[in-house]
């Protein structure tokens, strides 16, 4: 029946894309630029125009397929300026609700039976050292409401018979980019260290264990809702650069302040210097068991493959 992608050319999507290929799912990405994406993921990839900002995704691309996965959204990790600001909530919220139109556009016997949607961690804010599940409610600030947003747009999909997922995604390991390809080199000129003093909580998982969520997300009719996607052994940020220094044989005591976090990064420092101790209550219930566990060893996989 065939899976459809949306944020296919983004490094989850990329890797998403590849397992879906390698057990034999047809699979059709949605995106700004068709030939960009055929150029990323192969020039045999199925791929349809869509600016999801502005129009609802095209009913071809969605018809009959057994799940949609939605990754698509302006990235977080960069300075929040106003126009920023908006372009991170408006790809969220809109895209996704034209996402859920193109749905609700189709006769109901060939709409998607599936629609998993990426969230964040960032929907519950910083919650010092309580542990944190998927029955927590959400923060009051910015980004945590962006994620109320984009959620509840995703939940739309519920009234047209579509049984959606929620992945609430932490810091993904990837050493090709992210936050941990942001902390690679300093770390590797022996330089790195704790930021803000360390003890805010790192909501970590590897990138396998992201697509194996969402292949879990897709497979299992008991998957619904929001599902907190980190590994179940979160650490602080401390026990973290420990870990990466370790893991890079590089000292890890060169502490960063949160003053110069704040003037590097303007309020999206706050991602840094805040944290959340989540844990992924959900997946264990319904019996995932996860590749990457412990954090030492995840970094260590996650190295060797960069």
């Amino acid at each position: 029946m065939g899976i459809t992608l949306t944020g296919a050319t983004g490094r989850i999507g990329r890797s998403l894309v590849a397992a879906l290929q390698a057990r034999g799912e047809a699979v059709t990405v949605l995106t700004r630029n068709p030939e960009r994406a055929r150029q990323t993921l192969g020039q045999s990839i199925d791929a349809h125009r869509w600016d999801a900002k502005t129009e609802p995704a095209p009913a071809e691309a969605l018809a009959g397929r057994s799940a949609v996965l939605h990754l698509a959204g302006e990235d977080v990790g960069q300075r929040w300026t106003d126009e920023v600001k908006r372009e991170i909530a408006e790809s969220r919220e809109l895209g996704t609700r034209h996402l859920v139109e193109g749905i609700r556009a189709l006769d109901a016997a060939d709409r998607p039976a599936t629609l998993v949607s990426a969230s964040a961690s960032g929907i519950y804010g910083d919650r010092g050292d309580q542990t944190i599940d998927e029955s927590a409610a959400p923060d009051a600030g910015w980004l945590a409401q962006v994620c109320v947003a984009w959620e509840r747009e995703a939940d739309a999909a519920e009234a047209l018979g579509v049984r959606v997922v929620k992945l609430r995604t932490g810091v993904v390991l990837d050493a090709e980019g992210g936050a941990l390809g942001k902390m690679l080199l300093p770390f590797k000129l022996g330089i790195g260290g704790p930021v803000a003093g360390g003890k805010q909580y790192l909501p970590w998982i590897h990138r396998d264990d992201v697509v194996g969520l969402y292949l879990a997300a897709i497979d299992s009719d008991a998957c619904r809702g929001a599902i907190n996607t980190s590994a179940p052994n979160p650490v602080t940020n401390k026990e973290f650069s420990k870990a990466l220094g370790k893991a890079l044989h590089r000292p890890a005591f060169s502490p960063v302040p949160g003053p110069a976090i704040k003037l590097l990064f303007g309020e999206m420092g706050q991602i840094v210097t805040g944290g959340v101790r989540m844990v992924p209550k959900r997946a264990l219930d319904l019996g995932y068991a996860f590749e990457h566990p412990e954090i030492q060893e995840a970094l260590r996989d996650t190295l060797a493959k960069g």
